[in-house]
């Protein structure tokens, strides 16, 4: 059984090693520093006597790194072994991260718990189990304190505690979505702690200090599950560009609308207001060329009902329909209307004595198409003839 000392000591990222096994692509080490998959961080990158090693994980007790291809070294040989140190940096500061926000999380949300982590070359999720609705406003604060954190510079710290020590500990962090299984059988916990911010049971690699972070840019937040809210940041140069993004996007907003970037949310309420008493007036003054078009219609008389019939255009069926359903019963006893560019429409609505559905079936019998309805309103569509020539039919 082979461990790897990734975790105690991630600075290490050349080493040389004995060969344990090997099975093929295979290879077990007696000692490694080369983190295996687990716990939400992927497996470190890197070489073993120059063969590029593609993945890194944990069979049955051991640490077994595939290489790229099956080696010329063999059982007992002694190898030079490199870790890709800008993936180990850059997953020891994505980790330590992680507990940075999950500290600020403690700070601001109610009944937390860990639900999750994972790390992608792009970006950092965490779990939230929490009851707190993560607003936009509770996104933005998570940002500020996490980042403030790594600003104050706090030592990072980690040590090995007796389980029962560590689970009697009541500011200690479980993730037991990623740790469960793990810690079962071990008689220690792994202590992660950051200075006077954050506490938890955790395996991976982190730094030393928060400073050296950088900085953290949260992305998005989403609900895969019910009590979970999920958190995405960035760290390094993919949150450098979302932030250079973001803010160049808000400049150019800003300067399109005639204002500064801390007023531009006052600004576009703003414009929303404006946008909405618009479309209001528009709407408006629409339903009153609707009403005008319709009440120049002209009226016929047909088994003793007063018929409003002809051609309506730059409306479509919906407007039309909606707006003589409230017309008809008034001054008329059906109301029928057509029109359409290409393949043109057919609205009937009837106050009850005739049919509308059935003025519609002889129209599309006529005419081709379809549709459907009831005795009070019927609508027809794709009919292959002219308004006109459907007017006139109904006519």
């Amino acid at each position: 059984m082979t461990h790897s000392l990734a975790a105690a000591d991630p600075t290490v990222t050349d080493f040389d090693a004995t060969i344990e096994r090997v099975d093929g692509t295979d290879v077990v080490l007696e000692e490694t520093y080369f983190y295996p998959q687990g716990g939400g961080q992927p497996a470190d990158r890197g070489t073993i006597e120059g063969v590029p090693v593609e993945h890194v994980e944990t069979v049955d007790g051991d640490i077994v790194h595939r290489l790229e291809r099956e080696p010329s070294f063999d059982v007992d040989d002694e190898v030079v072994a490199s870790v890709d140190d800008e993936f180990r940096r850059y997953t020891m500061r994505a980790h330590t991260a992680s507990h940075i926000l999950y500290g600020a999380g403690r700070r601001l949300l109610n009944i937390l718990g860990y639900g999750g982590f994972g790390i992608t070359n792009e970006k950092v999720r965490v779990d939230f189990e929490t009851t707190t609705d993560v607003t936009d406003d509770v996104l933005v604060e998570l940002e500020r304190l996490t980042n403030r954190a790594i600003w104050e510079s706090r030592d990072v710290a980690w040590e090995e505690v007796p389980r029962a020590e560590a689970l009697d500990r009541e500011e200690v962090a479980f993730n037991e979505a990623t740790e469960e299984g793990v810690m079962n059988d071990a008689d220690t916990v792994r202590i992660v702690t950051i200075e006077d911010w954050d506490v938890a049971a955790c395996g991976g690699t982190h730094v030393a200090n928060t400073r050296e972070i950088g900085g953290v840019t949260v992305q998005e937040r989403s609900n895969p599950g019910e009590g979970l809210t999920r958190v995405e940041f960035a760290v390094g140069p993919t949150g450098i560009r979302r932030r250079a993004t973001e803010h160049r996007a808000a400049l150019s907003a800003a300067r399109s609308i005639g204002t500064s970037v801390e007023d531009l949310p006052e600004a576009v309420e703003r414009l929303i207001d404006e946008r909405d008493a618009l479309e209001a007036e528009v709407r408006s003054l629409t339903d009153e060329v609707l009403e005008s078009r319709l009440a120049e219609l002209d009226r016929v008389e047909q088994d003793g009902q007063t018929w409003r019939i002809g051609v309506v255009n730059d409306f479509d069926s919906n407007e039309v329909g909606e707006k003589i359903q409230k017309r008809v019963g008034t001054d008329d006893d059906v109301i029928a209307v057509s029109g359409g560019g290409g393949r043109p429409f057919v609205v009937v609505a009837s106050s009850g004595d005739v049919d509308a559905n059935r003025v519609v079936e002889d129209v599309t019998d006529e005419f081709g198409g379809g549709g459907g309805g009831g005795p009070t309103f019927a609508q027809g569509g794709g009919l292959d003839a002219d308004p006109e020539e459907v007017v006139t039919f109904l006519s």
